[in-house]
């Protein structure tokens, strides 16, 4: 990747050593340089140069209001705007480096691997649940997280996060929440802690809070049931609904589910079963989810066009991801076909 700065010292109109930059007017080709950056030209190659100066060089190139107090410091200001614009293009979109913050890419099926049905699985999962030492409910949650920002005047970004929230015995919480991808450790990532996407170093804190405890024992503070059935009805109070789930919904209370509690063998198992009864989840084949970590996918298409792929431990049943996409390109926003709009990894 080229150094920002060397790239502003080659679209620096007036070289800092230049004799006439502190005091004087520019001249000729230093006007017409710095009018080619105010306006958004881009000159992309030296041969031409020469038509390009001969073509603006009967045209006033600076506005007669700008005077040379002024003038410094619209260029001041140009400087500071290219500096931030560089950077970030830079970092976004490099073409000799890959790009520090990007949307990730759909998680790829394994060619040729067999699907596990979900019955199947969730026969496994029942047989863990009653092992000796099997992993045991805890509240609170551990998630890498990727989401995708939109908005009408600006590209989208994808703002990478990852949350830890533990529990006390007196019921208070605490949360921290790190800017980080672990797709580039070390790299600079993307946050919208202000409000305005900006880069902060990877493992910036986010926030480090402690929150009061908290009594409530609606779904989903309260514990998940070890039922199908059950598990389904919590679900559904869990979304704030009165109607039954459909697949896509049920797969989002899910999502709610695992960034409240961890779940252990008996919950994991009972949430395998209820999913192996669910319309429309069909198995996928085997994919490797953005930890590294083997699984089986099990995948349902909602009418907004938008994919739902559900990531699962084809040996302990457990839900290792879940990622969403869309299935045609939203050019309202920018978005192509197959964008990765969330995704959530979840550990224990």
């Amino acid at each position: 990747m080229a150094d920002e700065l060397d790239l502003l010292r080659s679209a620096d109109p007036v070289p800092a050593h230049g004799p006439r930059f502190p005091d004087g007017p520019l001249n000729l080709h230093a006007e017409h340089r710095l009018e080619r950056l105010l306006t958004g030209a881009d000159e992309r190659a030296a041969g031409r140069e020469g038509e390009e100066r001969k073509r603006w060089s009967g045209r006033p190139v600076v506005p007669s209001l700008l005077g040379p107090g002024r003038l410094r410091l619209a260029w001041g200001l140009l400087a500071t705007a290219l500096v931030a614009a560089l950077t970030l293009g830079l970092l976004l979109s490099g073409p000799s480096a890959p790009p520090a913050v990007a949307a990730p890419r759909p998680l790829v099926i394994e060619a040729g691997s067999a699907p596990v049905p979900l019955d199947r699985l969730a026969e496994r999962a029942a047989g863990l649940a009653v092992a000796h030492g099997a992993p045991r409910l805890r509240k609170g949650t551990h998630v890498r997280s990727w989401s995708l920002g939109m908005s009408d005047d600006a590209p989208p970004v994808t703002l990478p996060e990852e949350r830890l929230v533990r529990w006390r015995p007196d019921g208070s919480r605490t949360e921290l929440v790190v800017a980080t991808d672990p797709r580039y450790p070390g790299r600079p990532v993307l946050s919208d802690e202000d409000g305005v996407p900006r880069l902060v170093d990877d493992g910036h804190v986010l926030h480090d809070r402690i929150y009061p405890p908290s009594w409530s024992d609606a779904p989903p503070q309260s514990p998940p049931p070890r039922t199908p059935d059950r598990l389904r009805a919590y679900l559904t109070q869990a979304q704030y609904t009165g109607t039954p789930l459909t697949t896509p919904q049920l797969l989002d209370a899910v999502a709610t589910l695992l960034d409240h509690w961890t779940l252990g063998a008996r919950e994991s198992a009972a949430l395998a079963r209820l999913l192996a009864g669910t319309e429309g989840l069909r198995p996928a084949g085997r994919v490797t989810d953005r930890l590294g970590r083997r699984g089986q996918a099990y995948v349902t298409d909602d009418a907004y066009g938008v994919r739902r792929m559900l990531i699962m431990d084809p040996a302990t049943g457990a839900v290792l991801g879940l990622e969403s996409t869309l299935t045609a390109p939203d050019p309202r926003y920018g978005v192509d076909k197959g964008a990765v709009m969330a995704y959530s990894a979840w550990m224990r």
